[in-house]
């Protein structure tokens, strides 16, 4: 195990100024928001997300599940119709058991959150697209992995985050990606989490033509720890746009 030290990192370099991991993705002008970090908002005011029409939960724990009461104000713009929330029966739970007042069809109140809520199957087809899911381990539970796939263009995108490794079907879904999102916690292993040379591996096994690791904890300093990445690979930051 090594040891690290938290003024290691370069707090001048805004990339290692890190909230908790959510992930907003659009395809053919549907918006899908991937889970709602506890800064939730303020990611949403910062990055300028102005629309949510679907949300995915990958799973229920406190850093992806907390900020999902200021989904509200994207319920109230949709007229207040219940927003679609995809989940694990865990993440469900977990959603039912957090905000047991927004579990209906329409607000209890004007402003007020309202989830329909609704099993993740295999492969979500929507107008925009395809998503397909997959479970990935992640200590005790098992957390959705996800593969976007835009109509229009056939760009790819593989979203695994919060797991410990990939599972066959996983691999086999990442075929042909044009970008790869990849758990990478620390470089030291970790019990239920991708290490940076785990996800290192794994990516290189993939092949995508961009990889992007996320979910990186203050050992990991986005510059120093860059010039160690492969080609084709980087670390993610918050506010990251990438268009394929």
């Amino acid at each position: 195990m090594i040891a690290h030290d938290p003024s290691d990192l370069d707090l001048n370099d805004r990339r290692n100024w890190r909230t908790r991991t959510s992930a907003h993705v659009v395809m053919d002008g549907t918006h899908i928001q991937i889970d709602a970090a506890p800064e939730f908002r303020l990611q949403c005011v910062h990055n300028n997300i102005r629309r949510v029409d679907y949300f995915i939960l990958t799973h229920g724990h406190a850093d992806h599940v907390q900020g999902m009461d200021d989904l509200r104000r994207f319920i109230d713009m949709r007229g207040g119709e219940a927003l679609p929330v995809y989940g694990t029966d865990e993440g469900l739970l977990r959603v039912q058991q957090i905000y047991p007042y927004a579990i209906r069809l329409r607000p209890e109140f004007k402003g007020y959150p309202a989830f329909n809520l609704l099993p993740m199957p295999e492969v979500l087809d929507l107008p925009c697209g395809r998503i397909w899911s997959t479970l990935l381990p992640h200590g005790r539970l098992q957390v959705l992995g996800l593969v976007f796939e835009e109509r229009s263009s056939g760009k790819r995108l593989a979203y695994y985050t919060d797991c410990k490794l990939l599972t066959p079907h996983a691999l086999e879904l990442a075929h042909d990606l044009d970008v790869l999102v990849l758990d990478a916690l620390r470089p030291d292993e970790h019990p239920t989490h991708m290490s940076l040379p785990e996800a290192k591996a794994a990516a290189a096994g993939i092949g995508a033509r961009q990889t992007f690791f996320t979910h990186m904890t203050y050992m990991i300093d986005h510059a120093r720890d860059s010039a160690e990445l492969a080609p084709g690979t980087a670390f993610a930051y918050d506010g990251l746009r990438i268009t394929v």
